[in-house]
């Protein structure tokens, strides 16, 4: 059960994130729509022909409620209505071209406020806030929302990230020290300075245009790449980005002619074992040993590429 302190902190927030975005205004974005009215115009604009009850379970919103709030807008000559071919009983509601522009109006203005908020936050925190609200969605959403994750090279400012993170959730899961943050930071480093463009390459996993993930594949030697700095935010876990992740370093590495892969981790980080497993990666060594201020049994695992073709393009 949620206790006092956790309950409150949910109102709170509640509270303050509709007045920020005007969800009490009679007006919403100074438009003569209220909130409610605003979200029928979007649910319709993106459905293009919805049902009246269909339309109200889309708001959870009581159904009588919802036959007041798009009859006033068929009345503004904003939606148009019809007896439901399927069912006579039930009524299908679509948005005439003055309901579009109007639509397009309201959707202009609340991309220009939200942009608003952001501008007022330094960079660092508009990521945070963007991130914060892609947890918010995961955790509340029923299912029904995709999720769209790309990959990129990173841009400035993402090294900085990738050493942030893995010193954050190491030290938050597992209770590594600072050494560890010290080891990705070096990795980090090297990699800059030392990039074979040909021959290594960097990938950041973007969701919702914040960053949710990492990996590294550099040269070990001639033939052999290496692994390095996999990571996956916690918020973001479970949307295979990890094995994603890992089959772009076995598909760029195939392709820049090497003829296997080697990575260094520790038996602890078993969501990692299981992404390499899954890659065709096999255990080839291991040892136990003390570092980042805890008991560890690091592990080598390679792939060879001349054998794993069906596994990695899987």
């Amino acid at each position: 059960m949620a206790r006092t302190s956790q309950i409150a902190a949910v109102r709170r927030f509640n509270r303050l994130y509709t007045n920020r975005i005007g969800a009490l205004d009679r007006a919403h974005l100074h438009t003569p729509f209220s909130l409610p009215q605003a979200r029928v115009l979007y649910e319709l604009a993106q459905g293009h022909t919805l049902t009246a009850s269909a339309l109200a379970a889309r708001l959870s919103l009581d159904p009588g409620h919802v036959s007041r709030l798009w009859q006033h807008l068929a009345r503004m000559g904003l939606i148009r209505h019809a007896p439901s071919a399927a069912d006579r009983r039930s009524v299908t509601l679509s948005l005439t071209p003055a309901g579009r522009a109007a639509f397009r109006r309201l959707d202009r203005r609340a991309s220009q406020a939200v942009g608003r908020l952001l501008d007022a936050l330094p960079a660092a925190a508009q990521r945070e806030l963007v991130g914060a609200a892609s947890t918010l969605e995961r955790l509340l959403a029923d299912g029904t929302e995709g999720t769209s994750v790309s990959l990129r090279s990173p841009l400035p400012g993402d090294l900085g990230w990738v050493v942030e993170r893995h010193g954050a959730i190491y030290a938050a899961e597992y209770g590594w020290n600072a050494e560890f943050e010290a080891l990705v930071a070096e990795i980090c480093a090297k990699f800059v300075r030392r990039f074979k463009p040909a021959r290594e390459r960097a990938w950041i996993a973007e969701r919702d245009g914040v960053p949710v993930g990492s990996v590294f594949l550099v040269e070990k030697s001639r033939r052999v790449a290496q692994l390095r700095l996999l990571l996956v935010e916690p918020a973001a876990r479970g949307l295979g980005i990890g094995a994603r992740l890992v089959h772009e370093c076995i598909r760029f590495a195939r392709g820049a002619g090497y003829r296997s892969i080697t990575l260094w981790t520790q038996s602890i980080l078993t969501s990692a074992r299981h992404i390499y497993q899954g890659a065709g990666f096999r255990l080839t060594w291991e040892h136990a040993h003390r570092a980042f201020g805890a008991a560890l049994t690091e592990q080598v695992w390679d792939l060879d590429l001349r054998e794993s073709g069906d596994v990695a393009r899987s």
